[in-house]
């Protein structure tokens, strides 16, 4: 019965992550504590999915296929932003229509659970980068602990604001441009865009600008473990504007210059951030040499 007794014990504590024996760890050991951090991980992501799954309809109509509705958010607010800056009608995007076509019976069904999974994961990223974080901090030094204070914060925050710019901003002119865009003038191509391509192409804008988003906090770090310096990203400016180029144009569905644009232009701006931050960075490390000599 004590052996029982015992064993339960041990099996909280390692669900709960508390049980971080200080002796030396063995590969073994490393994948027991890598899979425990990996069974939580999968617990939330299935409850956060659930919750979702419940709630389908709404999430389906208010935040899935808000993005191609006429009424949406950002086509009215761009439109006022243009006649409040006496532009007429220069931001205000022409209204969409994109009825959805399922060619399976378990279509429904099978997109349903994949919006669910993908929202999960959006919503629980900072549950799930903080696994990540408890996984990775005991190979940590004291000082390399202390460059990482408030990661999972900043990181979290980089992410929801990609993921909002993606939604809010990037959605809307791709779904608009690929609405609108005719092949040929007899009108013989009907746009008919499958459910789940529709499904895919918004979870790769979001996902993509969430992951473009985390630029900042990347260069924060590289430039704390002394890999990266302001005269290392100085130099190398063009080539990442081009890089950032091919970036925009993979996360961009579609090929017009103005989606592709509106995904260059903050991500250029992110990278002139990340060589202001290397700079505070280096400063600082400067100033505490000088203090050891």
């Amino acid at each position: 019965m004590s052996n029982t007794i015992s064993e339960r014990k041990a099996f909280f504590k390692k669900f709960r992550g508390t049980d971080t024996p200080e002796a030396e760890m063995s590969f073994l050991d490393h994948l027991e504590v890598l899979r425990w951090h990996i069974v939580r991980s999968a617990i939330v992501l299935v409850v956060v999915a659930v919750v979702i799954f419940f709630k389908i309809d709404w999430v389906f109509d208010h935040i899935i296929y808000a993005p191609a509705s006429k009424d949406f958010i950002t086509y009215s607010g761009l439109c006022n932003l243009g006649h409040r800056l006496h532009l007429g009608d220069a931001l205000c995007m022409p209204p969409v229509d994109i009825p959805l076509l399922g060619s399976t019976v378990s279509g429904p069904f099978m997109s349903a659970i994949s919006i669910s999974f993908m929202g999960a994961i959006i919503v629980a990223f900072p549950y799930l980068f903080w696994e990540l974080w408890r996984f990775v901090k005991p190979a940590l030094s004291t000082k390399e602990l202390q460059y990482a204070r408030g990661s999972i914060g900043w990181v979290s925050l980089c992410f929801f604001a990609g993921a909002a710019f993606g939604y809010y901003l990037l959605a809307p002119f791709t779904f608009n441009f690929l609405a609108n865009f005719q092949l040929g003038t007899g009108g013989v191509y009907k746009y008919l865009p499958t459910l789940d391509d529709f499904i895919e192409t918004l979870t790769d804008i979001i996902l993509g600008c969430g992951i473009a988003f985390e630029l900042p906090v990347l260069a924060y770090v590289l430039s704390k473990l002394g890999i990266i310096t302001p005269s290392f990203l100085k130099q190398y400016r063009k080539y990442a504007y081009v890089i950032i180029l091919i970036v925009a144009a993979v996360i961009t569905p579609s090929p017009d210059w103005t989606s592709q644009t509106i995904v260059a232009v903050p991500l250029i701006i992110l990278y002139e951030i990340s060589i202001f931050i290397s700079k505070r960075v280096d400063k600082q490390r400067i100033k505490e040499e000088a203090q050891w000599d």
